[in-house]
């Protein structure tokens, strides 16, 4: 079973899926084992690995660790072309759709696809769709991409049927690091409406009641990451997946 095989059956068991994004820069090593294994025990799903920036040149070490840890994917959420390795479960493929910066839609990709051809790493092609949380976030800055508007559901529509006419396996909703306005419950509604492909739904989401919210809206993942690294409470893991699994709703 491939990785984006196991996604989807978590979806199918589960209602939805759990994710915890895990920066390199902002997690000691010494620190990882511990929480590697509390998440997993919480019920979180897979670790997406990854930042906008890096300046931890221990990124190998970093997934090789993890995977000791834990028996749930590790996949691979990049920043840029660098961010690759052979140990990782899988790497979302992503092709920033919301954007119009040909460098994230084709250029980055053929610089990183002999490389990931050579590891044999799974590829699970992304649309990924950033949207306005409020404020300027580095995935924006660095890609030199426009979020669509937070309050123009259509748009986000539009760019995901057009990533499922594509042949795109996944979509991935991203309101960014630390945004102050998450992506919005009416345009999950509406994509969920006329789209067909599973979606993930990240960036500002500080509650599980909000989790469950994204959930009920339509999403089929729901990541957090900055809320977990702000808090420094592995106690909140259970809380959010307990909230955005069906099988465990406690909310």
């Amino acid at each position: 079973m491939t990785t984006f095989e196991r996604l989807l059956e978590i979806k199918k068991k589960r209602g939805a899926g759990y994710f915890v994004l895990i920066d390199p820069d902002k997690i000691k090593p010494q620190q990882l084992p511990a929480f590697v294994q509390s998440a997993t025990a919480a019920g979180v799903d897979a670790f997406l690995i990854g930042g906008s920036l890096l300046f931890s040149n221990e990124f190998d070490a970093t997934i090789q660790l993890i995977k000791m840890n834990t028996t749930i994917p590790v996949i691979i959420f990049p920043g840029n072309v660098s961010q690759v390795s052979q140990y990782a479960d899988a790497m979302l493929f992503l092709l920033l759709i919301s954007g119009r910066n040909p460098e994230n839609l084709i250029g980055n990709h053929v610089i990183a696809a002999p490389i990931i051809k050579r590891m044999g790493l799974e590829t699970i092609s992304t649309g990924y769709m950033l949207i306005d949380g409020g404020k300027t976030t580095s995935v924006e800055f660095m890609s030199n991409t426009r979020p669509i508007p937070n309050n123009k559901a259509d748009i986000a529509v539009a760019h995901a049927l057009a990533a499922e006419m594509i042949g795109i396996k996944i979509l991935y909703l991203e309101a960014g690091s630390g945004a102050e306005r998450s992506v919005p419950e009416v345009m999950i509604q509406k994509i969920s409406k006329y789209c067909t492909l599973p979606f993930i739904v990240g960036g500002g989401i500080r509650t599980p009641e909000e989790a469950h919210q994204k959930v009920e809206a339509g999403a089929s993942f729901v990541v957090t990451g900055t809320i977990i690294e702000e808090n420094g409470n592995s106690s909140m893991l259970k809380e959010f997946a307990d909230a955005i699994h069906n099988d465990k709703r406690t909310v």
